[in-house]
């Protein structure tokens, strides 16, 4: 049953994210490194690969690899984390500018991103 549960909330954090793509752009193209190029296609593809890898869980078949994608798309996006540690991620929050502070950017790097990480892997034979 936990593992069942498990699997259910990551496929809900998954597809929520990716749909917060098209919600809301703006926040993500602030943390797209330059260097990497159009901006705008990046954030459409990260938002659909999280979609498309949250469905893909749904299914036994598909699921192994859904959680291989999700592995190597969490990987992909430390560019991104590594880029709001460079250039701070200050996003408007209700109207004003809210900095996250430093901890919290290294925290998300060095904890989240590896839990994230762990966490499909563990999801992969489920």
């Amino acid at each position: 049953m936990k593992k069942r549960l498990s699997l259910y909330v990551m496929l809900v954090f998954y597809l929520l994210a990716g749909i917060n793509h098209f919600r809301n752009p703006q926040g993500y193209l602030k943390i797209i490194p330059p260097w990497l190029g159009d901006a705008g296609l990046i954030n459409i593809a990260a938002g659909v690969a999280e979609i498309t890898f949250a469905i893909l869980l749904l299914f036994k078949t598909s699921r192994r690899w859904a959680c291989y994608g999700i592995i190597l798309m969490l990987v992909a996006f430390l560019p991104s984390h590594i880029y709001m540690l460079q250039t701070g991620f200050c996003p408007e929050l209700a109207g004003a500018i809210r900095c996250a502070p430093a901890w919290l950017l290294w925290l998300r790097l060095i904890l989240f991103q590896p839990l994230l990480i762990y966490w499909a892997w563990n999801t992969r034979n489920k």
